[in-house]
């Protein structure tokens, strides 16, 4: 599956995933082909482009968590929308508490991992799919981490007006790597607009700025330590960064879950290893059916997760019906996962049966 710009769809290219409206309808289904009629009304909407699935790959499997969670998104960001241009007014929102209090019970009391789902995302609604995207992060860390109650309640809020700064400029970033002066603009217009936000509880507006302070800080390559003591702040720093990253860009490709875990794990000086560990126990990355490119050259399938070490999955060669265990010390010092594969051309379809003969007992 591949991510295609808008100006590049052509006629015959299959939809990677269905497209919603506003009141969660469905306009366009997965597998659907565009005409030259749904590629106009697709423009419509003013989107980046969409996931569209390669001429041999077949239709991914899709959960019921799958479809309600992009169906969620959908529906959620036009109450984002509404009420964080309320806030940026100066006005009341007319139900921030509800939303937040939907992304909790959805999100932070999860008894298994979902597969977190980019959403489809247009210039002018960047900020509103973003914010939205950290708070259902920021629930399944603190739900990992068994943060309830009013904490909890502060740490969503807080996600969803973490970012109200950026409506105010008048390119909205994309990106991870924001120039620090335009961090330092969002992070004064940010506090702006909360101080006149007048139903606001003050921790929730103090936990907004310490995230801000760690957003501005590490553009400019340093993070103090009282910072990085404070939990909350991370849990909204880290849920912020891997959205940033593996969100379509209007530059470039979207970063990879696999990318942006090593760089989430491999910078610990930013990073807190056990929020990021919450991250990874709380998502599906490497799991059964993910075609991967090795280090070897080869391309290969995951058979097997592996909860304890993400990147040590058990994997299937295609090219030589191989078998790696990279949690074997023997075998992970000659083989590696480098990324998810970028072309999915050579996927093959397997069968669940045989997926099963190497799942855990």
């Amino acid at each position: 599956m591949q991510f295609v710009k808008v100006d590049d769809l052509k006629t015959g290219m299959r939809l990677g995933k269905p497209i919603y409206n506003k009141n969660g309808v469905l306009l366009y289904d997965r597998d659907t082909k565009l005409t030259m009629q749904a590629i106009y009304g697709i423009k419509n909407f003013n989107l980046m482009g969409l996931y569209i699935l390669e001429p041999a790959e077949p239709l991914p499997p899709m959960t019921e968590d799958d479809v309600n969670f992009e169906r969620f998104q959908t529906m959620a960001v036009f109450s984002i929308k509404e009420d964080l241009d309320l806030i940026a007014m100066g006005k009341k929102d007319k139900g921030l508490d509800w939303l937040c209090s939907l992304v909790i019970k959805n999100y932070s009391v999860l008894d298994h991992k979902i597969n977190f789902v980019q959403s489809l995302r247009s210039s002018e609604d960047f900020v509103y799919k973003h914010v939205l995207n950290v708070s259902i992060l920021s629930a399944l860390i603190a739900g990992q981490l068994g943060v309830k109650g009013g904490r909890l309640n502060m740490i969503i809020k807080a996600s969803v007006l973490h970012d109200i700064g950026a409506l105010r400029l008048n390119e909205v970033p994309d990106a991870a790597d924001v120039d620090p002066e335009v961090r330092r603009v969002i992070k004064s217009n940010t506090n702006d607009i909360l101080n006149r936000y007048m139903d606001l509880d003050a921790d929730i507006a103090k936990l907004v700025t310490q995230y801000q302070e760690l957003y501005t800080r590490e553009a400019d390559g340093e993070i103090p330590d009282s910072l990085k003591a404070n939990v909350n702040a991370n849990i909204l720093f880290v849920a912020d960064t891997y959205d940033r990253l593996t969100a379509m860009k209007s530059a470039s490709e979207p970063t990879s879950e696999v990318l942006a875990i090593r760089h989430l794990l491999d910078n610990e000086d930013k990073y807190d290893p056990m929020i990021v560990n919450a991250l990874i126990k709380a998502i599906n990355i490497l799991y059964p059916g993910v075609c991967v490119e090795l280090s070897n050259g080869q391309k290969g399938l995951v058979i097997r997760g592996n909860d304890d070490a993400i990147f040590e999955p058990m994997v299937l060669d295609f090219r030589t019906n191989a078998l790696y265990d990279l949690s074997l010390p023997s075998v992970k010092k000659e083989v590696h996962i480098v990324d998810v594969m970028k072309t999915m051309d050579n996927r093959i379809q397997l069968d669940k049966d045989l997926l099963n003969q190497f799942a855990p007992a």
